[in-house]
């Protein structure tokens, strides 16, 4: 039987992270430009959170200024963390009961990855192919 594999197999590695008090403005010009969703959110090198561009978005339809918002006004807490090399069963389990679509992915307490839905679909999909076999041509009718 095969190992189920680790969380890092799937993790985006090396994420960006923003700091709990940068403005909300600053946040969302990064994840637009950087083409990504979401962000570990750091308090003092901790991670406190993360910060979603729907969150952004939903905290926007209240007319609230993002040049006067700051990060921690938004970011939702607290993060699920987990080792990187936790079993991504597990991982996925916890993220259904806990409702969460991103997890923060540690190495000795250090951000070193991030996994979210999108990882997860792209894993499944990856998976799929790789269970379902080419027709041979030998195949009878």
């Amino acid at each position: 039987m095969k190992r189920i594999p680790a969380i890092k197999s799937v993790m985006t590695p090396f994420p960006y992270s923003v700091d709990i008090d940068a403005p909300l403005a600053d946040a969302l010009r990064f994840l637009r430009d950087h083409d990504i969703h979401h962000l570990p959110v750091t308090e003092r090198g901790n991670l406190a959170g993360v910060l979603s561009d729907r969150d952004i978005r939903l905290h926007l339809k209240r007319k609230q200024d993002p040049a006067k918002t700051r990060v921690r006004d938004v970011h939702v807490e607290p993060p699920y963390i987990v080792d990187l090399n936790e079993r991504f069963d597990r991982v996925l389990r916890a993220m259904e009961q806990r409702h969460v679509n991103t997890v923060l992915v540690t190495r000795n307490g250090k951000l070193a990855g991030v996994v979210t839905l999108t990882d997860v679909c792209r894993s499944y999909a990856d998976l799929l192919q790789k269970q379902a076999r080419p027709p041979s041509g030998d195949d009878a009718a």
